[in-house]
């Protein structure tokens, strides 16, 4: 839901180029999450040492590729998803958005091994079928969409497994990692120092509240639920986006768009039906 509404802190900022506003995401994040350690989970950042310390080589090993891969993921969607959106079009981003939740539900089923039920099943078909309905003229945009899709799908699925430590912690880990990738490249592709206050009130901003609070309660959400439920909700987030784009900006949307996003929003509700009504059915008895 929150990414949902990221386009309300972009809108604002649209005349800076995303690859400066990624750049100083990515940077700002990098810098508060590695004070709030410092200053204020010190004693836990000890203890995941002294966890780490205490494994065995294989699970060291596992750990580290886990944190190390689960940076170069976020590197790598954050990258793709900024060059789709300048080279090629903003609508193979938003796509990328609903691509997404059926990767991460396939790669759950076939890498973790999670089930589905038939329901589900039928869910993941109807995204497809509103995936290809908004793609019909344009096979480039979902080509490139997949890539964004996979890359955060892969993340979400190595996240499933990347257990034994703070989620913080490792969150940090992997957004340092992410911001020390970024960093050779600030000076051959940044744009001028931005001077305006209003443009880092809105990167910090877009750092607590779209980047780093999404993203735990993304890690924290893989602890207690599969990674196929945690996929298919990320279609909350075009969701809302198409609202707003509706009701908001007022866009223009044809029928097409209108069907496809109403089949998808079908599909979220039977992919979470045993949740949603099961629950419902057992309160009732």
């Amino acid at each position: 839901m929150v990414w949902g509404f990221f386009s309300l802190v972009l809108k604002p900022i649209h005349s800076y180029p995303s690859i400066d506003i990624l750049f100083y995401r990515v940077f700002s994040c990098a810098v508060l999450m590695l004070l709030i350690v410092l200053l204020f989970k010190r004693s836990i950042f000890m203890e995941n040492i002294a966890v780490f310390r205490a494994m065995p080589m294989k699970g060291k090993v596992k750990a580290m590729g886990l944190n190390i891969g689960g940076g170069l993921l976020l590197t790598a969607n954050w990258f793709s998803f900024i060059y789709v959106m300048n080279h090629i079009s903003v609508k193979a981003t938003s796509l990328a958005y609903l691509v997404c939740p059926i990767l991460t539900t396939l790669l759950a089923y076939f890498i973790l091994q999670e089930k589905l039920t038939r329901p589900q099943w039928a869910a993941v078909v109807l995204s497809m079928i509103g995936c290809v309905l908004l793609s019909y003229s344009n096979i480039m945009d979902m080509s490139f969409s997949m890539i964004i899709g996979l890359s955060y799908a892969m993340y979400l699925v190595s996240q499933k497994e990347n257990k034994g430590f703070d989620k913080f912690i490792n969150l940090t880990f992997q957004i340092v990692l992410s911001a020390l990738i970024l960093l050779p490249f600030y000076p051959i592709y940044s744009g001028p120092v931005p001077t305006e206050i209003k443009f880092y009130l809105f990167i910090e901003l877009i750092a607590v509240a779209f980047t780093i609070i999404p993203l735990l309660l993304n890690l924290f959400a893989l602890k207690r639920i599969n990674s196929s439920t945690v996929g298919m909700l990320l279609n909350i987030n075009p969701l809302i986006a198409f609202c707003l784009a509706a009701f908001v900006y007022h866009e223009h949307l044809d029928n097409i768009q209108i069907a496809a996003y109403g089949i998808i929003f079908f599909a979220i509700v039977v992919f979470n039906s045993q949740l949603l009504f099961g629950r419902k059915q057992a309160v009732m008895e």
